[in-house]
């Protein structure tokens, strides 16, 4: 018989047991609600929202998510949150104004990140910065 599931907790331990990073960090697909004008009424008060997670350590990453081709954007996005708890991730997607206000959902599902890479590249002589 084919195993359906295998528990979070055992899925972690084995990841770092192998030395990988391991961290856990909550992931919020948000998907429109309402029409598209309304969503874009609300991304100011959206990303004034976001900028202030980011400032206090909470916001890992975020940004809209385009048609499979890459051409158009339909309202859904991406965050990725640093919280204590599912709950506690719920309750901060909750609060953007973006899901407050109705103009989109959102699920909060719970992410272990383990591979991967980020490189910086800050020149000191002009200020210019690339992240890859």
């Amino acid at each position: 018989m084919a195993m359906e599931s295998v528990k979070a907790g055992e899925i972690a331990d084995l990841c770092r047991n192998k030395g990988f990073l391991a961290k856990p960090l909550f992931v919020v697909t948000t998907r429109p609600a309402a029409p598209l004008d309304e969503i874009l009424h609300h991304v100011e008060e959206h990303l004034d929202y976001q900028v202030e997670l980011e400032r206090q350590g909470i916001l890992f990453a975020a940004g809209p998510l385009f048609s499979e081709d890459g051409t158009a954007w339909t309202g859904e996005g991406l965050v990725i949150l640093r919280a204590a708890s599912l709950d506690e991730a719920a309750g901060i997607a909750a609060r953007d104004p973006m899901h407050s206000s109705g103009a989109r959902k959102f699920t909060v599902q719970p992410w272990l990140l383990n591979e991967g890479a980020l490189t910086i590249r800050l020149s000191f002589s002009d200020g210019r910065r690339e992240i890859d």
